[in-house]
């Protein structure tokens, strides 16, 4: 008892709120307490690491980070609590929903679940377009490619048997010779110096540009306003030609470029809703037989991984894979 009335003294001393009713170990451990916050006001600086602030922001980075390692992700601050009870949460519409009456009308048509053969999912593309216009039929096939490798950077050309059933305005950047003949071929625009005031101009009234083997050092000047929009002569796409009249009439008659992007997939218009599904497999066959002739000998896995067919603004519908 006399060790008790001594701790109860002492706990007087320092303002401690304990009582009789208190046992010997509560009291040692308030008195401890008191002592230990004692000693830490004493050594506490005006500034620096060891001031009050310092010591304050201290205890809360430790007990945020004992909040963090237990997986405690709620609020401490009140303003926070109020803020988070506000209202409920708000209910996102599945992306379905969120289409035009068309499109939905349309979607209704095609079994997500179902991978079509070619002439199913054709003759069902014809009836899938929402739209008023002559939508555009497209082709997208996801590779198996890396297309950071050099020999796994798919880049072609391909002549669809039944054009893509637009206008393809062709420019030819030539000697005034292979001009006249480009000309004669078909050429909308074609010349030597006239054509360069054009490109001077940023008058670009063209989709497709065929130049010679010749004349391509002249278009370096011009390869920042070609390059970025696909104007630019490439031998690939073949649109650096010796012959620039059949270059012209390969290019009216719908050979096409298609290249491979960042995400591995090819994305290529094979023609119009109203040429009907006949003429879209003519042109669709053309398209993988060409792409079947690109696969690369270097490749280990699967060439194509999915193939879908879909109009401008339709529905896509899964198509068997017709590349092996």
């Amino acid at each position: 008892m006399a060790k008790k009335a001594e701790l109860l003294e002492k706990a007087a001393e320092l303002k401690l709120e304990v009582t009789e009713k208190n046992t010997i170990a509560e009291i040692e451990e308030a008195i401890a307490s008191a002592e230990k916050h004692e000693v830490r006001e004493a050594t506490v600086a005006k500034a620096g690491k060891r001031s009050q602030k310092a010591l304050d922001e201290a205890e809360e980075k430790a007990e945020k980070d004992a909040r963090k390692e237990a997986g405690d992700t709620t609020p401490k601050d009140p303003e926070a609590m109020e803020a988070r009870k506000k209202g409920p949460a708000p209910k996102v519409r599945p992306l379905l929903e969120r289409r035009g009456k068309k499109f939905q009308e349309a979607a209704k048509l095609v079994d997500g679940a179902k991978v079509y053969s070619l002439a199913e999912a054709l003759e069902l593309a014809t009836k899938t377009n929402p739209t008023k216009f002559d939508a555009s039929v497209e082709v997208h096939v996801r590779l198996g490619v890396d297309p950071r490798q050099a020999d796994q950077n798919i880049r072609a050309t391909v002549s669809l048997p039944n054009g893509t059933g637009k206008k393809i305005r062709v420019a030819v950047f030539a000697p005034e010779a292979d001009a006249a003949a480009a000309k004669k071929a078909g050429a909308d625009i074609a010349g030597d110096e006239e054509f360069a005031k054009q490109l001077d101009k940023e008058e670009l009234n063209f989709d497709v540009l065929i130049a010679t083997p010749a004349y391509m050092p002249k278009l370096g000047k011009y390869a920042r306003l070609l390059g970025p929009r696909g104007l630019m002569p490439n031998p690939k796409s073949g649109t650096v030609a010796t012959d620039v009249a059949k270059a012209v009439t390969e290019a009216k008659a719908g050979k096409v470029e298609y290249r491979v992007d960042k995400q591995a997939t090819i994305h290529l218009s094979i023609g119009k809703v109203s040429f009907g599904a006949k003429k879209l497999e003519e042109n669709a066959a053309a398209f993988f037989a060409s792409l079947q002739s690109q696969k690369p000998s270097s490749l280990k896995g699967a060439y194509v991984k999915s193939t879908a067919i879909a109009t401008t603004m339709g529905p896509g519908i899964k198509v068997e894979n017709q590349v092996s």
